[in-house]
């Protein structure tokens, strides 16, 4: 069992860079950003209990120091054969969108460390599987960023995000919604409609919509350039983000609005798996007015209406 020393990895925020975990699945090379890792464990079969119904993905749960943890058999998702060692699976803990799980992978590699714009974006035939590429210098070799968000959520469907339906908002309300000018970078097509109609269902409707946090900053300096006598929230009044995406993460993004005395005035909302109690201070480092993980999506009409209104932090996000 090798546990990760989180202040050896962890990185002062909006850098632009992170850490990876690179591991094997049946020949392939890929990567878990390691704020999603909290440790490589080596589980032994025997250990495992396997689930009432039949499946191939899923191997079952262990006990992991009195936690019952479910092990996602990832070469299987992947169309592959596990690769067993003595009867000894190797497995990466990981913990996002307040779930931990476990992926049995072939072999772990190492850690490294990269910048974000070393990250492309990954083709359109990819589907959604796979949030970016990553070019190895050492052999060549190209690391796929897995979408680990996504193979949860095609597991487990319940641990999607459902959203409850808000009451119909007076008329004021969506009167004044309407006229709010939102930017949203984020690069899940799927998370992008979710946000979306999420805030459309409540009357907001007007938004300027980014794969990535480099297009969105693009954007709004273009706007500077344009228009160097206005307030920037004569044109956008509120920002919400991811923080993993290629080219210019969230917490890059965020950092560099509020470091622009012409965009600081722009309130600024994380919407990421990575939120957590032990990441939060990540965020507020860079000087997020609120953050937000992707289960408690029907928090975020709430958040948008008060920050939209004065340029404040939420309390007890």
């Amino acid at each position: 069992m090798a546990k990760a020393k989180k202040q050896d990895i962890l990185l002062e925020s909006g850098t632009g860079e992170l850490e990876i975990l690179k591991f094997i699945v049946d020949d392939s090379s890929y990567a878990i950003n390691v704020l999603k890792v909290r440790e490589i464990l080596r589980i032994n079969k025997a250990d495992i209990k396997k689930l009432p119904e039949k499946s191939d993905v899923i191997l079952g749960m262990t006990n992991i120091r009195g936690e019952v943890i479910m092990i996602v058999n990832l070469s299987s998702y992947l169309n592959s054969e596990l690769v067993e060692n003595d009867g000894v699976i190797m497995s990466i803990l990981a913990e996002f969108n307040n779930t931990k799980i476990l992926f049995a992978v072939d072999n772990v590699v190492g850690i490294d460390r990269i910048g974000w714009n070393d990250i492309q974006p990954p083709d359109r035939m990819m589907g959604e599987l796979v949030n970016g590429v990553i070019k190895s210098d050492e052999n060549k070799d190209l690391i796929n960023f897995l979408n680990f968000e996504k193979i949860l959520k095609d597991l487990q469907p319940e641990l999607g995000n459902e959203v409850d339906v808000q009451p119909e908002a007076p008329a004021e309300v969506r009167a004044r919604r309407k006229g709010k000018t939102l930017a949203l970078a984020d690069d899940s097509p799927t998370t992008r409609n979710m946000i979306k109609d999420t805030l459309v269902e409540a009357g907001y409707q007007d938004f300027k919509i980014f794969s990535d946090g480099q297009k969105l900053y693009d954007h709004l300096m273009e706007i500077k350039e344009n228009y160097p006598e206005d307030d920037i929230l004569d044109h956008v009044q509120g920002i919400i983000t991811d923080i993993e995406m290629p080219n210019m993460d969230g917490h890059t993004l965020i950092r560099k609005i509020h470091e622009d005395r012409y965009l600081r005035k722009l309130p600024t909302v994380i919407f990421s798996s990575l939120i957590s109690e032990d990441l939060l201070h990540k965020g507020k480092e860079v000087g997020a007015d609120a953050q937000i993980t992707k289960p408690e999506l029907d928090k975020m009409v709430g958040v948008i209406d008060q920050l939209v209104k004065a340029k404040k932090p939420v309390a007890d996000y």
